[in-house]
């Protein structure tokens, strides 16, 4: 740690700044000026701004303008594909110099231990990746995770200088019951951060789970939705993923006025869309274009991030504030040209000299080989409740349609848009198969199969064809898992994710080109989805109304029911 006799001789000129950014103008996200003068920097610390220093390095940034570090406030690093050390090499140039991230992901396969390596990786990680404790693993008691973790077990984890708290209370119908298991988590939490996680929740259920002492809400997919969260004293954090698209909707919302409460999150994004679109510089420059002022879009992106989760030492060009600094081109174009995460500037050089740790969960899916009769559907009702995907959103429809009985077997049906979907437990704990139907992939021929499967993340695999169902489905056991796709017995793109069936070992170019590769079979398939692989992990998460699916069966989630 730097000594504070040095910060105060540096910030007052007395002796040269170990850095200094000169020529760029700095945006207050106080007053919303654009100020002029040096930015002096000493180790890790940003020491003095609208002055002009002496410094052992000069960066010439003029023309430039120079903004706070970007806080994603809610990500699950797992959801990216690729380990917290390649996040790291693939948003941190993109201006995202703090992460806060729920491992749940990997917690719902390997435990504790999964949460434990990301503390570590924490620790090495030129961002600064913040990592709350998982509080629901397994997300409900409808579903076959490969751990459960109790208070008991997270307290233990508690205190690590990468910790801010609780991460999203999943489980509200279980919050509103007062679950004993759930109420043990939030006391050991209480007074200190939990974040939220409440879809649609509204009235008086909504106040008593705030009254819980839960802070921030990342799932409000509507205006309306994230006005009363706000007015209940909810920070409102505004997600756009590679599934969930919800800034359009929000946007209108975040004004100069309202931006101090709202945030920005990206939940889950993957490699191919950093690439294509970006990453929280992404969702910037969108917001100014639809309309936002870029007071409020920076703020969000960084003060107010800052500020909802207590991270005190961030979130402005100011004196005593960590130096993470992203230069752009322009508040509109929000293109970063270069950036400082704790004064130590992004570039290859720098990413070289991180430590590094082992990978943890491999050889972790146990799942049974399934045949093609295994994705028979029987029953003797053609009334069927059918999974409706909305495009654009982790929530579903509640569909009801007849699906004739044929040789005791419910079929898929392309032409309606109604495919067969199974989860498949894989952990080694039951070998549970469920199956039902869904509308909204558009698929034709073939499968598609993961291991990428929230939160559980046991093997989804949707298809039109039984054989080439089982063909993707045992075929993730044999890479340890990830993304497949299957037509007329042949593997067509594949993707291995080792870590725990979600996480390659692979840098994040190879991910992405994979995943074109993936995205281009699933449409010889006839998938109309722009994202297929994560819409289809969210199809058994079932803390997300309306129906889903897990390795028990078909839930009913506003009912909060296990229905077939």
């Amino acid at each position: 740690m730097t000594p504070l006799s040095d910060l105060i001789t540096q910030g007052r000129g007395a002796t040269p700044a170990d850095l200094v950014l000169r020529g760029g103008r700095i945006l207050d996200l106080v007053t919303g000026a654009l100020l002029e003068g040096d930015v002096a920097i000493c180790g890790d610390t940003i020491v003095g701004t609208c002055a002009t220093y002496a410094a052992r390095k000069v960066i010439d940034v003029t023309g430039l303008i120079l903004v706070p570090g970007f806080i994603d406030t809610h990500l699950h690093i797992e959801s990216s594909l690729v380990t917290p050390f390649e996040f790291d090499r693939c948003v941190a140039p993109r201006g995202v110099t703090t992460a806060i991230c729920d491992p749940h992901e990997i917690a719902n396969v390997i435990g504790t231990d999964g949460i434990r390596y990301f503390q570590q990786a924490a620790d090495c990680t030129l961002m600064d990746i913040r990592v709350q404790l998982s509080s629901c693993v397994p997300s409900t008691q409808m579903e076959t995770a490969g751990a459960r973790i109790e208070a008991a077990d997270l307290a233990p984890l508690k205190g690590h200088p990468k910790g801010i708290g609780l991460a999203e209370m999943m489980n509200y119908p279980g919050v509103l019951a007062a679950d004993p298991g759930l109420m043990a988590k939030l006391d050991l939490f209480r007074g200190g951060h939990i974040d939220g996680h409440a879809p649609q929740l509204t009235g008086r259920d909504l106040n008593g789970y705030i009254a819980a002492g839960i802070r921030t809400e990342h799932e409000a997919t509507t205006a309306a939705e994230a006005r009363e969260k706000l007015q209940k004293g909810m920070r409102v954090l505004i997600r756009e993923g590679s599934v969930s698209k919800d800034m359009a909707a929000l946007a209108p919302l975040l004004t100069d006025i309202t931006a101090p409460y709202m945030c920005l999150c990206t939940d889950d994004r993957n490699p191919l869309d950093i690439a294509e679109h970006g990453h929280l510089d992404y969702m910037i420059r969108s917001l100014i274009a639809s309309g936002v002022t870029p007071l409020a879009a920076y703020r969000a992106a960084s003060l107010s991030a800052a500020e909802a989760f207590g991270l005190k030492d961030r979130g402005l060009i100011a004196p005593g504030k960590r130096a993470d600094i992203v230069v752009i081109d322009s508040l509109e174009g929000c293109n970063a040209q270069m950036v400082f995460c704790g004064g130590v500037q992004v570039t290859d050089a720098a990413f070289a000299t991180r430590p590094g740790i082992p990978p943890v969960g491999r050889s972790s899916v146990k799942a049974p080989t399934v045949t093609a009769r295994d994705f028979r559907t029987s029953g003797n009702r053609e009334a069927t409740d059918v999974i409706g995907i909305i495009p654009g959103k982790i929530i579903t429809d509640h569909l009801h349609e007849v699906i004739p009985i044929s040789d005791g077997d419910k079929r898929p049906d392309p032409a309606r848009d109604l495919i067969k979907i199974a989860v498949i437990e894989r952990h080694g704990r039951n070998g549970n198969i469920a199956t039902g139907f869904v509308r909204g992939f558009g698929l034709q021929a073939g499968a598609i199969a993961s291991t990428v499967c929230h939160d559980h993340h046991n093997i989804a695999v949707v298809g039109a064809d039984y054989a080439d169902m089982a063909l993707a489905a045992n075929r993730l056991g044999q890479i340890e898992g990830g993304f497949v796709v299957v037509r007329d017995g042949q593997v067509l793109a594949e993707l291995a994710l080792p870590v725990a069936g979600l996480m390659s070992l692979e840098p994040f170019e190879e991910v992405r080109d994979r995943l074109i590769a993936l995205r281009a079979a699933a449409r010889t398939l006839g998938v109309t989805l722009e994202e297929p692989f994560l819409q289809l992990a969210f199809l058994a998460l079932p803390v997300i109304p309306a129906l889903k699916i897990t390795d028990r069966g078909l839930v009913d989630v506003i009912r909060f029911e296990i229905i077939g």
